[in-house]
């Protein structure tokens, strides 16, 4: 193991005892944010957001492993469902990014939910401000399969993208004054399934019929 290599895992080791003296609320947590504070602010903070199933993580892993090759400092973090039992999160298929977690670029956190229903751990925002602080260019933040009202996601990330699947295409009625609401970019994944360019064609003219509605000059929003 080269030095470099070896000062790298040292800082990831350091990052995440922070990260968990933080979401245990230590009595540190104070002193630890006032100190990293004025640090804060390089990252760009991307949103990865849509109901279960849809294939969230899929997306993170390919987007993480691409930015990682420009030789960008990547951080994942992760929401996933709390355990009923100890409280910590239910890791499901993060353990497929071990392979990615090898990487010397990519640094990657679970965090369980502990109760909150926006869709994020209620110190998702204070976690990143550390991962921030310690270089890292681009944090991937993806939620836990969220429903229309749990969109704290927004409040999280500079830019939010909704991931949808073709099955997806009867649920947008019920999305639109939520989920839908809320994405700088769309996302339709498994697009090779039945019922992929019919959702493409609801989601466009669902936000054309919203920048019509406010009488916007924005950019038009992707749907990829």
């Amino acid at each position: 193991m080269n030095i470099k290599h070896q000062n790298n895992m040292q800082n990831k080791i350091k990052l995440a005892k922070i990260i968990s003296k933080i979401e245990n609320e230590h009595p540190d947590t104070e002193k630890i944010l006032n100190d990293v504070w004025r640090n804060v602010g390089s990252a760009y903070r991307i949103g990865i957001t849509g109901p279960p199933g849809v294939g969230k993580s899929t997306l993170v892993d390919k987007i993480a492993l691409q930015l990682s090759e420009q030789n960008l400092k990547i951080a994942i973090v992760s929401v996933d469902p709390s355990s009923p039992f100890g409280g910590g999160a239910l890791l499901g298929d993060r353990i497929r990014m071990n392979e990615l977690s090898l990487n010397p670029n990519i640094f990657i956190r679970s965090l369980a939910t502990r109760g909150s229903l926006g869709g994020l751990s209620v110190k998702t925002q204070d976690i990143c401000d550390v991962i921030d602080s310690f270089g890292y260019e681009i944090i991937l933040i993806e939620t836990v399969g969220v429903g229309q009202i749990e969109l704290d996601i927004v409040e999280a990330s500079d830019i939010t993208t909704v991931v949808l699947v073709p099955e997806s295409g009867d649920d947008i009625q019920s999305m639109k004054s939520g989920l839908m609401e809320i994405g700088n970019i769309f996302v339709i994944n498994k697009s090779d399934r039945d019922g992929a360019n019919s959702l493409e064609t609801n989601i466009n003219s669902m936000l054309q019929l919203k920048k019509q509605y406010k009488n916007s000059n924005d950019y038009d929003i992707p749907v990829i």
